[in-house]
């Protein structure tokens, strides 16, 4: 018996040897090199104008992905999806800049690693869009935090970031530059003015300042004798940066560079040989159970991300899911989906055009140079898409088509394409409990009492309903009048907004309906009112509709001044000037500089009214 136990023994650990499932018997080191704002512009990515010699070298000896994607194209609710392995829009910290409570059982992963033997550090952005101080959670997190402090015998996780492609790098001209803004390629969407072509040509000088940097922080790495032992991600934290990428759920705002260097120890964790390029569809929300996985931690099933490396490696996915919330001052929300070749894009604020002003996204020559372009009729059609109104349903054959200007939507032969991809979004949004159907001055206010991921999972949001109503809003059709008007008595809030917008898109259609319009200025929901009143500026009697928008731009929540201001930017001049008195009042006393939304708004209003200037 001896002798075939001895064989059997033998044979099982060859077999093990040889098992997909592997696990190191020392947890690899794991280093995020985060940069921000920008697409795929490197060298290895096949862009021709940029100088990108050292990321073109962790390429080399990595895997490049060519489908990775930001979950929204902006920072803050980015990395609260990168911190979280969870959607933002599930979280309710889809909007920029808010500071919303998860519920108790999310963590951050650096905790899970922490917990699991692991000295995580962070330098130094810490831009979670949620409330977390008091949270401990790294070991060091400042300008000055380092692996290098770590106990001996422990590995490590440890977050680089570095700005230097940020968009505040376009606001100043700067001279001279290293690449020449003649020899840019100008995206179809973009007029070719000389401020244009000098914020791409400055934009792509900070991308080789930001190689260069990781070139250092590399080397760095290798001199410390750390390389060897150290698994090392590259990724921007969205895309960007010129106007219609950043804060669009474009190709251009969400696809990312990625690529991950194994060293040769770690070598069976890859997914590829070096020098590899995956077309395996990833996004920020994978990112942390991927980490978790790395270090052989089972990620906890809160997680809506899935691992796309050992040793918890899920199958490859057939879709990835976006969002856009608030930016900044303005309010629009969108949600897409993304296929190997196709994006899908659902607008459900299409009223809103595109260009709506944001004073940080104003800041740049460029999109000032466009505006300009726009105003005195020198944009192309395809150029002058960006200052109008959106329609409900996008959809770009992205590989044909990368730019993504020819809006497919519409286009008979594409109709199960369309739908396919209609029904993910649908499946997904249902899937995750998408909170971005609560408008965001209900939100703030029911986070006081739970958190909103709490909330969208209780019998108050009936989320099936609402999306459905708000699918039908968005694509504007006046049959179904009837229906809004019935919702209009639904006891749900939430359910009355849509029913309201519903009309409020299709006021030129609904002269029957002000009688029900005007009850709705009495509704207990500052959302309903204030949409109420906007249908009502548009209508032959305005005195109404102007009194109740007025007394909003007193209430005390912020975000429903924010809102109202939001409204009042939109409607035609001749209405928008009876709130001239009313704005300056709002202003009276305030900050300049203050960067509470709500004034940030209002200042630009108060421009429209000194300059006339007019957008419709």
């Amino acid at each position: 018996m001896k002798p075939i136990i001895f064989y059997f023994n033998i044979l099982f650990l060859v077999i093990s040897a040889c098992s997909n499932k592997y696990t190191p018997a020392e947890p690899p080191n794991i280093i995020w090199l985060v940069s921000e704002d920008n697409s795929p512009f490197l060298g290895c990515y096949g862009d021709s104008f940029a100088v990108t010699p050292n990321l073109d070298k962790m390429a080399a000896e990595g895997v490049r992905y060519t489908h990775a994607y930001a979950n929204t194209p902006v920072c803050a609710p980015a990395r609260s999806t990168l911190i979280t392995g969870c959607y933002a829009s599930s979280l309710g910290t889809q909007h920029m800049r808010s500071q919303y409570s998860l519920p108790e059982n999310i963590r951050f992963f650096p905790q899970i690693l922490r917990e699991n033997g692991y000295y995580c550090t962070n330098n130094a952005k810490e831009d979670y869009n949620t409330q977390w101080k008091g949270v401990d959670i790294w070991d060091e997190s400042s300008r000055e935090a380092s692996y290098l402090n770590r106990p001996d015998g422990k590995p490590f996780f440890h977050v680089q970031n570095f700005n230097i492609t940020h968009e505040s790098k376009i606001h100043k001209w700067e001279e001279p530059l290293k690449h020449d803004p003649k020899k840019v390629k100008l995206p179809p969407y973009h007029p070719d003015t000389p401020e244009m072509r000098h914020d791409w040509a400055q934009y792509y000088d900070k991308v080789t300042a930001m190689d260069e940097q990781i070139g250092k922080f590399l080397k760095k790495l290798e001199d410390e004798g750390l390389a060897e032992n150290t698994i090392v991600f590259y990724y921007a934290d969205h895309g960007g940066v010129l106007a219609r990428s950043k804060r669009f759920v474009y190709e251009t705002g969400t696809h990312v560079p990625f690529i991950i260097r194994f060293p040769e120890k770690y070598r069976k964790l890859a997914p590829g040989k070096p020098g590899s390029v995956s077309d395996r569809l990833v996004s920020f929300v994978d990112f942390a159970p991927t980490v978790l996985s790395l270090a052989g931690i089972k990620p906890p099933d809160y997680m809506q991300g899935k691992a796309f490396l050992k040793k918890y490696k899920t199958k490859h996915k057939d879709y990835i899911f976006m969002y856009r919330g608030r930016m900044d001052e303005r309010y629009d929300m969108s949600r897409a989906v993304r296929s190997q070749q196709y994006r899908y894009i659902r607008n459900y604020m299409p009223d809103r055009i595109y260009g709506q002003h944001l004073n940080y996204l104003w800041r740049a020559p460029s999109v000032r140079s466009w505006e300009k372009a726009y105003l005195n009729g020198k944009c192309n059609e395809i150029q002058s898409m960006f200052w109008r109104t959106k329609p409900p349903e996008e959809l770009y054959n992205t590989s044909l088509d990368p730019w993504e200007v020819n809006n497919l939507a519409d286009n008979p032969g594409y109709k199960k394409v369309l739908e396919s991809m209609r029904n993910a979004c649908n499946e997904y949004i249902l899937n995750i409990y998408d909170s971005g159907f609560i408008p965001e001055p209900q939100l703030s206010e029911i986070t006081k009492e739970t958190a909103i991921a709490d909330f969208t999972r209780t019998n108050n949001y009936p989320l099936p309903e609402i999306l459905d109503l708000a699918n039908i809003a968005s694509m504007q059709n006046p049959e179904n009048i009837t229906v809004f008007l019935d919702k209009l008595n639904d006891p749900n809030q939430i359910i009355r907004y849509w029913a309201i917008y519903g009309l409020k898109l299709l006021e030129k259609q609904c002269e029957k309906c002000i009688v029900a319009v005007q009850k709705a200025l009495s509704d207990p929901s500052d959302m309903v009112k204030m949409t109420a009143a906007e249908i009502l500026c548009y209508s032959p009697d305005t005195r109404d509709g102007v009194k109740v928008l007025r007394e909003e731009l007193k209430n005390k929540n912020d975000l429903v001044k924010l809102w109202a201001v939001n409204i009042i930017t939109n409607l035609p001049q001749d209405i928008r000037i009876l709130f001239k008195d009313d704005i300056s009042a709002l202003l009276k006393d305030s900050d300049p500089e203050s960067r509470v939304y709500y004034l940030r708004a209002a200042r630009y209003l108060e421009e429209i009214y000194n300059k006339t200037v007019k957008l419709e």
